[in-house]
């Protein structure tokens, strides 16, 4: 029997399960591991082994065959981390190895469990439960875990398990990442281990200046709320700070000007000591830090400031081989991002950097773009630099030694392709993704005098004699996220929706990353402006290109979280253009959203009422005339569900008839099979219901 697209990409995670990710490289070469699914539609993550001489996988842990809990008795800290990082799946979905590859360790259902790679044999450590995030020190000799609030360290035998540190009160807590490191910084870490596993540099989090919000399930009144410190914007952010701890029970405290600089971006440890990166509130700031691993002074290393903010680039700072920095640098001359060694730019003016994935000697493998809709693999070395991929995609990968790991996902190709690269070959690392049962048929096209990256996608088989579409303008469309990739499969759910009798659009304009620092700051105090006029401005383009196919006189928007906002703000604030909004997630008041987002783009609220006002659907609730409707999951701790609500409230007491859609039980994200799949069928009854149906 075949199945329909929207079941397909619901029961496959959007075609998540089944690729292989989290790669590790031996020392030696001889071995990476890495996690994936046992099938495309297999939600439990297994660890395996590649042999890089050979090419043979090996399953090393497979949590179906160990009893343990099931994902029920995950603990509130794992919940909260894959809800950070928009983990999709289950099982295995991290672990920790030593250097040398020997081992790893994992937590399942709140235990701790160590794996052993040459045998293949798991066994759990008498931890204390509820374990999270498990990492071996270095030399594989003991491993440290947050339980509760705080860090503790365990023997390998399973023996001596203990806290390294006592947290003061039940706000305060150690080795975990706050809420704004996790969902704004890309920090998922709380604490990183000394590389001869004697000491460990952890986070201090103290959330008691920190709001409190409650999130309740209004389908089921017997549960009982949840609190969440959110700070939103304006309000009071955890305090973070750092501390040296050794395995003794002894703590020092690590010293900077936090009251200049409270954010803590990363840290990390070398042979030559911690590093560490602070930022200041108002972002304009960052501030590389060596950190005596002794003493906690800090000695200034580097900063990177701007005028209008200071962005946090994954993988730095690093140093070479040779203690050199590695560090970013932003050319606003040709508006390029790039690597520095030393101090001097290694990467050449329109490269624009995206991440560093590693430092290994003189070294340097990270990600780049030439055209903003491909994301390449390049090495730096001292003598030049080397492309590593070819063709449209977005790739990345992970080098030791002389070993690549290279994935990529590609144009002219569904799925992801994984390959390992050594002196001894070249093997593929199997993906068990299922390939979806539609193929898109994408065009690219560059809008306006911006060269806006836009996709346009019609029906499969349309033809001018059919007549006119309505159009469905499907952006994210803000900062951190890009709709128009080369990537094939990013284009799926677009293409299905175009076959229910639509012309989809997707634009990345101003905000969106990938064009370098002066685009992405050209929202700066205002994202209403640039934001919406580049959409429209995509919009007509597609039309020039295609004036048989959009029918301009019936015009859908649709979007998520910020693309939610999009949505919402097109069809209040430009109702000539829009004719139909979906709102999923959306911020409708940015009062509410948190502290290092939106400060970021639109200040503080005290000082910039007027750029809130400018930017709130609900100051903008008595002009909406066009059908809208707003989905929010009611168990959303990102963009929490007052904001739907507060809308449909403003709109209600303007008289403007509206449609809210609320998902009991729903976070930011719609993992549950059942929501995913018919949330796209409803949304598609809804957009012809009020532009009228296609072919």
């Amino acid at each position: 029997m075949s199945i329909s697209y929207p079941r397909q990409s619901a029961r496959t995670r959007r075609f998540t399960l089944g690729v292989p990710r989290s790669f590790q490289i031996a020392p030696d070469g001889s071995s990476v591991a890495f996690l994936r699914t046992r099938g495309g539609d297999d939600p439990v993550t297994c660890l395996w082994t590649l042999d890089t001489a050979t090419g043979e996988e090996r399953l090393v842990a497979d949590p179906a065959a160990l009893d343990v809990p099931g994902e029920e008795s995950l603990p509130a800290e794992e919940r909260a981390r894959r809800e950070r990082a928009r983990e999709q799946a289950g099982g295995i979905v991290g672990y920790a190895a030593d250097q040398d590859l020997a081992r790893a360790v994992f937590a399942l259902g709140g235990q701790l469990y160590v794996a052993e790679f040459a045998t293949g044999q798991v066994r759990a450590l008498p931890a204390q439960a509820p374990v999270f995030d498990p990492r071996l020190d270095p030399a594989g000799r003991r491993v440290a875990y947050v339980s509760g609030r705080t860090l503790r360290v365990i023997e390998l035998d399973g023996t001596g398990d203990r806290a390294l540190v006592q947290p003061e009160s039940e706000q305060i807590s150690y080795g975990l990442a706050e809420f704004i490191a996790a969902e704004e910084m890309g920090r998922m870490r709380g604490y990183w281990w000394s590389p001869d596993g004697s000491r460990l540099l952890a986070a201090r989090v103290d959330e008691t200046p920190v709001q409190r919000w409650t999130i309740a399930d209004p389908a089921n009144p017997d549960r009982p709320a949840a609190e969440v410190a959110y700070p939103a914007a304006g309000t009071p952010n955890a305090i973070v700070g750092l501390v040296l701890l050794d395995l003794e029970g002894g703590r020092t405290g690590v010293a900077w000007d936090r009251g200049e600089f409270p954010y803590v971006v990363t840290a990390s440890w070398d042979r030559r000591g911690p590093l560490a990166v602070v930022q200041s509130r108002d972002q304009r700031s960052q501030r590389a830090l060596a950190v005596d691993p002794f003493g906690g002074e800090t000695r200034l290393l580097t900063t990177l400031h701007d005028a209008v903010w200071s962005e946090i680039v994954p993988g730095v700072p690093a140093r070479t081989g040779g203690g050199d920095l590695v560090w970013i640098a932003e050319d606003r001359g040709t508006e390029t991002r790039r690597i520095t060694v030393a101090g001097e730019p290694v990467t050449p003016a329109g490269l624009q950097v995206r991440s560093v994935l590693g430092v290994d000697g003189a070294e340097i493998l990270f990600t780049a773009s030439e055209e903003p809709a491909e994301v390449h693999l390049w090495q730096y070395r001292p003598d030049g630099l080397t492309r590593l991929t070819d063709g449209q995609g977005v790739f990345g990968g992970l080098r030791a030694g002389d070993v690549t790991v290279v994935t990529g996902a590609r144009l002219d190709a569904p799925g992801t392709r994984v390959e390992v690269r050594g002196p001894k070959g070249t093997h593929p690392v199997a993906s068990l993704a299922e390939t979806p049962v539609i193929t898109p048929r994408v065009e690219l096209l560059e809008a306006g005098d911006t060269a806006i990256r836009t996709a346009v996608l019609l029906p499969s088989g349309w033809t001018p004699e059919q007549g006119r579409l309505p159009v469905l303008l499907d952006p994210y469309g803000g900062p951190h996220a890009q709709r128009v990739l080369a990537v094939q499969r990013a284009y799926c759910e677009a293409q299905w929706l175009a076959d229910q009798g639509f012309a989809v659009v997707i634009a990345d304009g101003r905000g969106t990353p990938g064009r370098g620092p002066g685009w992405e700051r050209a929202v700066h105090g205002d994202f209403a402006g640039p934001v919406l006029e580049d959409q429209i401005t995509a919009l007509m383009a597609a039309a020039r290109a295609h004036p048989d196919a959009l029918d301009l006189d019936r015009v859908g928007i649709r979007g998520w979280s910020f693309g939610g906002w999009l949505a919402g703000l097109a069809v209040l604030a430009r109702p000539d253009v829009f004719h139909a909004g979906i709102a999923g997630a959306p911020v409708t008041d940015w009062r509410l959203y948190d502290t290092h987002y939106t400060e970021r783009y639109l200040g503080l609220p005290d000082e910039e009422p007027a750029v809130y006002a400018a930017n709130s659907l609900v100051e903008m609730a008595g002009r909406l005339e066009r059908p809208l409707m707003l989905i929010h999951g009611l168990a959303d701790d990102n963009v929490v569900a007052a904001h739907t609500l507060r809308l449909s409230s403003a709109l209600l007491a303007a008289g403007r008839p509206h449609t809210v859609l609320p998902l009991s039980g729903v976070t930011h994200m719609t993992p549950q099979e059942e929501v995913a799949e018919n949330l796209l069928t409803l949304q598609v009854d809804f957009l012809k219901r009020t532009l009228g149906p296609g072919r």
